[in-house]
This record gives C-alpha cells, sequence and structure tokens, in this order.
C-alpha cells in the first residue's frame, strides 16, 4: 500500500547523510493497518502453538542469514558501532526469536475447592484449571534505541501467544522494523497477523493506541509520552506494557572492586552512546572511595574513542539526531550551573559531521539537581557522594525512577542485603549483566508489568479460569 504522505528521509546520526526512505502514513493508513490485524486475529489465534513456534523458529534462521546487511542498516540508522549492530541489536533480536520457538504449557491445574452445600447449589468438590489465551490485537510502540532487540522483544511473545501485532517504529529509525516484517513474512507468517506503519506525525502513533480494534498496547520510550498512552488506554481498559525511563543509582561501596565498577559504570558512555534506559547514570560513591572513582572514571571517559561507528576501534558513537545532541548538551550546562564539576568531556567532540557527545563525568553533585533526578539519556554521568548504608539506600531511593539500579561491594552479604531495599524492578551486583530470562520492568514512574523470557508470554496473554464439578 502507497503511504498517504510519501516517503521522509532516514538520517544516518554519524554522517547526517540519508539513509533511506520511510513511508510517511496517514492516520486512516493506521487505523486500517489495526482493521487488518483483528481481522487476522481469528486465524492466527487458532493456530497450533507448535505451528507458530515453527514460524518463530524460522524467522531466527533467517535474521541469522542475513545478520551483516542488517546490522550494517542498523548501525546506519542508530549510529551504534558495528560490534553492538551485529550483536546487541540484530544478534539479540534473532535470539528473542529463538526463544519463543519453543512450545511451553498454556495451562495449569488449580488445587480443588470442597463446596458445602448452599445458595449456589449442593456439596460439591470444584476443580479448575487457568488456561492462558491470547490477548488479541496488540501494538507496539518501539524505541529508537534498538529497532531489533526491542521490536523483537515485543513481536516474539506476542506471536507466540496467538497475538496479531501493528508496530509503529520511532520515526528515527523505522527501516529496520521493515526487514524484520520482511524476515517474519518469509518465515511463513500470515498476511495481516504483522503489521508495521510508521510516520513523523504524532497523530499516527496516536491512532494506532487508541484504535478500537485494538486490545493491548506495549510501549516502550519515554515516561511523559507513557502517561499520554495510559491515558488513552484507560479510556477503553486496554492491557498495558510499560517500560519507560530510568535514572539507575549504581551505589559504590568502599569495599568495592573499582575496576568492575568503573567497566559497569562506563558502559553509559560506550554502550548506545548512553541511550540507554538501564544505564547507571547516577553513581553513589561511598566518601572513603568517591576519590579515586572519579579519578578512575574521568581517565576512563577520556580514553575513549568518540567516532565513525564503522570503524573498529570506535566505542562511542553519535547520538540519535542534532536535537537530541542539543539536549544533551544542555544538560551539561545545566549541571555546570547548578554546581556540578565537569571532570570528563564537557566539550563537542572535534568532529565535522555527526551528532557526537564526548563521554562527560559530572562529579560532586547532589541528589536535588536536575542533572541527577532527570534522565539524560546520553553519555553523561553524575557522581555523588554518601556517608554510609542508610545514606547510599535512601538517595538511591530518592529517584522518580525505578528501572534498574546497581550495587559494586566486595561483601556479597552486604551486597544482596541493599538490593533488597532497592525501589527498583532490576539490581545488578557487581554487574551490569542482564539474565535474559529474569522479569524485566519498573517501579514507579519507569513502567508497568515485566516481560522477558516467561513473564512476556504472561504479559501477552489474559488468564481464563475454567472450572467443573468433581
Amino acid at each position: 500500500m502507497a503511504p498517504d504522505g510519501g516517503h521522509y528521509p532516514v538520517t544516518d546520526p554519524a554522517t547526517e547523510e540519508t539513509v533511506g526512505w520511510a513511508p510517511e502514513a496517514s492516520p486512516e493508513q493506521a487505523r486500517a493497518a489495526c482493521a487488518a490485524a483483528r481481522e487476522a486475529f481469528g486465524a492466527w489465534s487458532r493456530t497450533r502453538p507448535e505451528e507458530r513456534a515453527a514460524v518463530l523458529g524460522r524467522a531466527a534462521r533467517i535474521i541469522r542469514e542475513r545478520l551483516v546487511p542488517y546490522a550494517d542498516l542498523a548501525r546506519a540508522e542508530t549510529g551504534a558501532t558495528t560490534a553492538t549492530a551485529r550483536a546487541m541489536q540484530v544478534g539479540v533480536a534473532a535470539a528473542r526469536f529463538r526463544r519463543y520457538a519453543r512450545v511451553e504449557p498454556a495451562e495449569w491445574a488449580v488445587v480443588p475447592q470442597v463446596n458445602e452445600a448452599g445458595p449456589m447449589g449442593g456439596a460439591a468438590v470444584l476443580g479448575a484449571l487457568a488456561v492462558r489465551q491470547p490477548v488479541g490485537v496488540v501494538t507496539c510502540v518501539t524505541s529508537y534505541n534498538n529497532p531489533w532487540a526491542n521490536p523483537a522483544g515485543k513481536i516474539a511473545p506476542a506471536l507466540a501467544m496467538g497475538n496479531t501485532v501493528v508496530v509503529k517504529p520511532a520515526p528515527q529509525d523505522p527501516l529496520s522494523v521493515y526487514r524484520m516484517a520482511e524476515a517474519l513474512a518469509a518465515a511463513g507468517v500470515p498476511p495481516g497477523v504483522v503489521n508495521v506503519v510508521s510516520g513523523r506525525d504524532v497523530a499516527v502513533g496516536e491512532a494506532v493506541v487508541a484504535s478500537g480494534d485494538v486490545d493491548m498496547v506495549s510501549f516502550t520510550g519515554s515516561t511523559a509520552v507513557g502517561r499520554r498512552i495510559a491515558e488513552v488506554c484507560g479510556r477503553d481498559m486496554k492491557r498495558q506494557l510499560m517500560e519507560l525511563g530510568g535514572k539507575g543509582a549504581a551505589l559504590v561501596f568502599d569495599d568495592a572492586d573499582l575496576g568492575s565498577a568503573v567497566a559497569g559504570i562506563g558502559t553509559t558512555f560506550s554502550f548506545y552512546s548512553g541511550q540507554i534506559c538501564t544505564a547507571p547514570t547516577r553513581v553513589l560513591a561511598q566518601r572513603g572511595v568517591y576519590e579515586r572513582l572519579v579519578d578512575q572514571l574521568a581517565r576512563y571517559a577520556d580514553g575513549l574513542k568518540v567516532g565513525d561507528p564503522r570503524e573498529p576501534d570506535t566505542v562511542v558513537g553519535p547520538v540519535i539526531s542534532a536535537e537530541h545532541r542539543a539536549r544533551v548538551e544542555a544538560y551539561v550546562e545545566l549541571g555546570r550551573k547548578e554546581g556540578a564539576v565537569v571532570v570528563a568531556g564537557g566539550e563537542r567532540p572535534p568532529h565535522g559531521r555527526g551528532f557526537f557527545v564526548a563521554p562527560t563525568l559530572l562529579a560532586g553533585a547532589a541528589n536535588d539537581m536536575r542533572v541527577a533526578r532527570e534522565e539524560i539519556f546520553g553519555p553523561v554521568v553524575t557522581v555523588i557522594p554518601f556517608t554510609d548504608e542508610d545514606e547510599g539506600v535512601a538517595l538511591a531511593n530518592d529517584s522518580d525512577y525505578g528501572l534498574v539500579d546497581y550495587v559494586w561491594s566486595g561483601d556479597v552479604a552486604r551486597a544482596f542485603r541493599v538490593a533488597r531495599r532497592l525501589r527498583a524492578g532490576g539490581v545488578g551486583v557487581n554487574t551490569v549483566g542482564r539474565n535474559m530470562e529474569a522479569p524485566f520492568g519498573g517501579f514507579r514512574a519507569s513502567g508497568v508489568g515485566r516481560d522477558v523470557g516467561v513473564y512476556a508470554l504472561h504479559a501477552y496473554s489474559e488468564v481464563q479460569s475454567i472450572v467443573w464439578p468433581g
């Protein structure tokens, strides 16, 4: 179908050149995509789970076979380094389709209940079965920082459960999502089961959220947009899964392995150039280690190569756009005005083209500064000192967000004790690594619901109870 608004250019953030042209859909076309998903739902939801799993398995193989060209496109759209595009974008997407290419039990017995005789009938033993059923049509609104792994994490479990989907990719990098849809079609996904609608007009996104054909919205993005989506969903009681912003606290105690802490915190500078909600951007350093940690983080940041993501030794690529670069730079300047000290970065890298931001470290910060409270979504880390465990935990929990926090300590018992006190959906103990079967989601303004692993099958399903006399 030809897009009503023609096509718009997709820009390489490293070169500022046009990567390709994306369809500019109209709200009417967005609603038509939702209607197509509704029409396809009946037949797809009735397919055997084994058939759906086989389709997802074929999709995983196709994506792996096309990894290099898919990753080249992702790198050009997002500015990610080649290694990141291959391993963490396309590679993770293939792994997520493969993860849901297996059939898991969708029903389980409930303990029988003995009922005494009463107004509802005679005495009886009632058996029960809990059954996972598909929700229906799921709108997936995805983030720009990972146009492969993020949509795959929504589409794969949704399809596995028998739902149909409408995907609204971020306007900055939608071309990769179209490649994913092509791979799914080649794997045997029937027409109407997966629909992609792209466009820069906010009205397009609003249409795929508000459509009466949609039963659920799965969104990854900012808390501000998430609140707006939740308001729309609330009017029609649509199911929601929200992965929103983060301001990850990293507590570093005096007995921590500083090398491990610096390497983990340093991923904020390098991984997607800090454009990731799980980044440990708010470092809380115990006073006995504060100065050494600041010094080592500054040297780490200064040693990272910023530049062309196609170069094999580049560690930090660009941020997504000129507008976002200006936003990140404004936060750095705000940090200076608030009283933080720029000990690394702070100046625009000397590149003629591209939306580059230098890895920046703000020391001497306080938890009430805006740079310590608001999500910057760039390669910027703030460091705040604390005295003892109680103060560190209090500072960590003094946040609007609660997605992923981190604890570095040589005392494992203390690290786990502190982890349980943190108001966050996830806590990394001496690591920034993820277990891809562990539930993922946030407290407070960081989101609603959990996904990943078997938790995603719950997220994209409704639970039905079937009761009968024993």
